[in-house]
């Protein structure tokens, strides 16, 4: 199922199941989307594709967490716990994320891959850990890593 029909069907049997702060978070991702949508048009994009909606998706938890932590320093638990509900239903259409062991399995392997030698060479490793694993691995996470590797 593509991922816009999976947020229409979510939000059905959230408004039916009178789930308020789930209706809420998937209209709020579909507003965002259309926009993307318009946005991509000018492009000759007719359906914004998956690996784009994902895209989204992550920059939508990475705000929100960026959000909880200002609301934490401000003394505002509500708020936080609001965006910390949203961030779990975002992240409910995202794949599963690898495990720290599984990010450094693919760090190597990629390395070995790309026959890196040092740090001038972390551009083709992140481009081959990209190609293959963006889905499901988190970037910010496997650069460090790449990093410490090459500096071996």
């Amino acid at each position: 199922m593509a991922l816009c029909d999976e947020f229409t069907a979510r939000l059905k049997a959230a408004m039916i199941a009178k789930d308020a702060a789930s209706v809420s978070a998937i209209r709020m991702i579909t507003a965002k989307l259309k926009d993307t949508d318009i946005a991509a048009r000018p492009k000759g994009i007719t359906a914004v594709p998956d690996e784009d909606i994902l895209s989204m998706l992550r920059g939508m938890v990475k705000s929100r967490r960026e959000s909880v932590d200002l609301y934490r320093q401000g003394n505002r638990p509500e708020l936080a716990a609001k965006e910390e509900a949203e961030i779990a239903i975002i992240e409910s259409f995202l794949p599963t994320q690898m495990d720290e062991a599984g990010v450094s399995e693919a760090v190597l392997a990629a390395i070995a891959e790309t026959g890196a030698q040092g740090i001038k060479d972390m551009g083709k490793v992140m481009a081959v850990l990209r190609a293959k694993h963006a889905a499901s691995l988190d970037m910010s996470k496997a650069g460090p890593l790449v990093k410490q590797h090459l500096a071996m």
